[in-house]
């Protein structure tokens, strides 16, 4: 592809792009033109290719080919409504995907398409992975006033390991601290949470919380067995409302190492620029 023909299509495609709430998208019928496309019922068939290929990557298409209808002029000042949709980035790398790359046009959106969906995969991912640190973080804080609070109160920490294994059985179905590290392969000497996926680390800390908050403010939890009793009855609360939506904590697979997750990410964070870009794509709006 000649550099003057690339100058020219890049111009085209960025021309064509528009903004709401600081989102990129273009209109179906403006990358029709630009992907050089006579008949817009032969262009449909290709959003509908895109549009399968977005679900079966378990994105919503909604969310990336939400209909819209806007004003065209039809000449002598008149105007009328014509159907349309709003594409994100990815609806249009996944179009470009699906067309014939034979065509120029086809071929260069592409690798424009893709150069930057893949830029925001790959924050998205890095997002990821700084949640499931810092949710590792909050937990270590929550299960140390958890142990602050049991010498407080009690004058000894001793039973914090039989608390928190108490608590373990009652959100992974039975399976105490041990047996759910032998389930995950959790290596001798290392904590349970450095293995466990997000989700599961905040609900351990949610019912950590509720533990230290009700034992502030309840007279009643001044023993190990009132304190391990009410950690439990958080602990199965916390598992019901994963339960009821379809997550079962102990059959969840087990999630990389937090430790080599927290080098990558800083030995990571030292190559990466300091402006990556936009973050992710919202549900385009009408």
């Amino acid at each position: 592809m000649k550099s003057d023909l690339i100058i020219t299509l890049h111009k085209n495609f960025e021309e064509y792009a528009h903004q709401i709430d600081g989102e990129e998208f273009w209109f179906a019928r403006d990358l029709q033109e630009l992907l050089g496309y006579a008949k817009w019922e032969t262009f449909t068939n290709t959003i509908n290719k895109a549009k399968i290929a977005c679900r079966n990557s378990g994105h919503a298409v909604e969310d990336h080919f939400p209909d819209v209808r806007k004003m065209v002029d039809i000449g002598s000042g008149a105007k009328r409504e014509l159907d349309d949709i709003a594409l994100t980035r990815y609806a249009c790398y996944l179009i470009a995907q699906n067309g014939d790359s034979r065509k120029l046009e086809i071929a260069f959106a592409q690798t424009y398409f893709a150069v930057q969906t893949r830029r925001i995969e790959l924050i998205e991912k890095r997002i990821g992975e700084i949640e499931r640190l810092q949710a590792r973080q909050k937990l270590t804080l929550s299960e140390k006033e958890l142990s602050g609070l049991l010498y407080e109160y009690i004058g000894d920490t001793s039973g914090f390991g039989r608390i928190r294994s108490k608590g373990d059985a009652a959100l992974f179905g039975g399976k105490n601290t041990n047996q759910m590290k032998d389930r995950l392969g959790v290596p001798d000497g290392r904590a349970l949470a450095d293995f466990l996926p997000t989700i599961t680390i905040k609900a351990k800390d949610f019912a950590t919380e509720i533990t230290n908050f009700n034992i502030r403010k309840d007279d009643g939890l001044r023993s190990e067995t009132a304190i391990s009793h009410e950690h439990v009855r958080n602990n199965l609360d916390v598992r019901k409302v994963l339960t009821d939506r379809g997550i079962t904590p102990e059959e969840l697979p087990p999630a990389e190492d937090i430790k080599k997750l927290e080098r990558r990410v800083k030995s990571e964070e030292k190559r990466m620029p300091k402006q990556a870009g936009r973050i992710g794509t919202k549900k385009m709006k009408e």
